[in-house]
């Protein structure tokens, strides 16, 4: 086993780095279907090549920032103050890897609760917030868009025994909705990564024989640094 905290703050250039080019927890919906198969499809391709490019270039394009991600970050700070002062001191922590498949899996959690435990926090506005409530904590279950990131975060973070899903919604009572690592889950995201890096190093192979070949291409700088 090998798990590795990364003490970065998370959206800092350090933070970046650190997950340059590496399969993350918030990504691993990109590779591996709801049915826990492997996906092949253009958004499993399409992440496919960024991860490419974002090693072979050493760098990660910046994103446009929205409002609902602006919000999520903010929900997040009231998400994790609520949770410590009601269930359990949180501590940050800025990224996680597991290298146990050959190949590092990493994930950014949103707190370590002691020794044991993580919270993944959602910000969400009030109508999904009421759906939650009704459709998923009312039987104890984690809303099924997030499932596949929670258990990968479990995944590279082995060495903790349970996750918190937190989802806030200001105004609306925060649910603690508490996962365990689940086998089954865990044997699919494995199986889907293992055949997602064997994709990943047969088109890097392709992009370094033409490189070399007599192909009509020049070298090119970054010029526009946003």
């Amino acid at each position: 086993m090998t798990v590795t905290y990364h003490n970065v703050e998370q959206n800092s250039a350090a933070w970046y780095a650190a997950r340059c080019g590496i399969l993350t927890a918030s990504e691993m919906k990109l590779i591996i279907t709801p049915t826990l198969k492997v996906a092949s499809n253009d958004k499993e391709r399409a992440h496919l090549y960024e991860l490419l490019a974002q090693r072979i270039n050493n760098y990660v394009e910046p994103h446009y920032e929205s409002f609902d991600m602006e919000r999520g970050k903010f929900d997040e700070e009231h998400a994790r103050t609520k949770y410590s002062d009601t269930w359990g001191k949180v501590t940050e922590c800025g990224f996680i890897t597991n290298d146990r498949l050959g190949f590092p899996i990493g994930y950014s959690p949103d707190g370590l609760v002691g020794d044991d435990g993580l919270i993944e926090a959602k910000s969400r506005i009030q109508k999904w917030q009421m759906q939650t409530m009704i459709e998923c904590v009312a039987v104890g279950a984690i809303p099924a868009d997030f499932i596949i990131q929670c258990q990968t975060g479990l995944f590279v973070a082995e060495d903790r025994q349970w996750l918190d899903f937190l989802s806030y919604s200001g105004g609306m009572p925060m649910p603690a909705v508490r996962c365990y690592p689940d086998p089954v889950i865990h044997e699919a995201i494995g199986n889907a990564a293992i055949a997602f890096e064997t994709r990943l190093a047969e088109k890097r192979e392709i992009y370094e024989k033409l490189l070399a070949s007599d192909a009509r291409i020049v070298p090119t700088e970054r010029l526009l640094q946003l």
